[in-house]
């Protein structure tokens, strides 16, 4: 058996320990996940976010509510159901529920830029400058809108994070392809790494990590039990993605951004594969010596 995987197997044991300790009665979901080391370890230099897609078929009241069982307070918001409306009005509604329930927004995104034209890529840095966040995650501008957005990334200073969409994207496949497309812009222009499509592009995560270095600027953690189908994602955990190396790379990259998860299977009940997903990355940083705190 290879190291990675007595790795998944030697870290989920504190994974498995914050699941079981949620099935006990009266203790509330929350706290289960809240310490899955009790004492000691330094604090994780990883963070760990939520991407609001993962709850696409769920009102903000709704995701706000499993936010707080979940113990997590770093939210990648998206303009799906009412999470993120891109209306300066209904934005705003949506902002204020969120300050007053305690969730940070750190990033936008997926935002799509389907116009090589300034008024539409302005309404974009606007939306994002209104939810006070330094990270857009972009998910389909084109080569040629580059140096467009550029100009508005620099006026704004707000960094764009170009996700890559697996072997079905035209163009940005792999991490890999992107940074050979920002070669040579502001060092505020990058990518935001999907796990699960990077692997499915036949790219290693673990050196795309290392080759993007400071123009990373936002993770998407899935897990998927087959590396060439889309359609085999589970819970973080129950997989084939190498986690604790992709931590391990992020820690030694000095990473400064949000790992967050996207869940996208049984969005009609996605809880019990986010609760295990959060489960098993905090054991795995755990089980690395970090002490996780909400």
């Amino acid at each position: 058996m290879d190291a990675g995987r007595l790795s998944r197997r030697g870290f989920l044991g504190a994974g498995a320990l914050a699941a079981g300790a949620m099935a006990m009665p009266g203790l509330a979901v929350g706290s289960a996940l809240a310490e899955p080391m009790a004492a000691g370890g330094a604090p994780s230099p990883l963070k760990l976010g939520m991407t609001s897609y993962t709850f696409r078929e769920f009102t903000r009241t709704q995701m706000i509510g499993y936010l707080k069982q979940l113990s997590i307070d770093a939210l990648n918001a998206k303009d799906a159901k009412d999470h993120l409306p891109m209306d300066a009005a209904g934005e705003d509604a949506a902002l204020a529920d969120y300050k007053a329930n305690g969730i940070m927004l750190h990033a936008v995104g997926a935002v799509y830029f389907p116009k090589d034209e300034d008024d539409d890529i302005r309404t974009k840095f606007e939306y994002a400058k209104r939810a006070g966040v330094s990270v857009i995650v972009a998910g389909d501008p084109t080569p040629e809108t580059l140096p467009r957005i550029e100009k508005f990334v620099k006026q704004y200073d707000i960094r764009l994070a170009i996700h890559n969409h697996g072997p079905e994207d035209k163009i940005w496949k792999s991490p890999l392809d992107v940074l050979k497309a920002v070669k040579g812009m502001d060092p505020r222009m990058g990518c935001c790494i999907d796990v699960g499509h990077c692997v499915r592009a036949g790219t290693d995560v673990v050196e795309a990590i290392h080759a993007a270095g400071p123009r990373l600027f936002n993770m998407h953690m899935k897990d998927l039990t087959d590396f060439s189908s889309k359609e085999s994602q589970v819970a973080v955990g129950d997989g084939k993605m190498p986690v604790r190396e992709i931590f391990a790379a992020l820690i030694k990259t000095k990473y400064a951004g949000y790992v967050d998860l996207e869940y996208e299977v049984h969005g009609d009940d996605p809880m019990p594969g986010v609760i295990a997903s959060f489960s098993y990355m905090r054991g795995v940083l755990a089980g690395m010596g970090y002490r996780w705190r909400a």
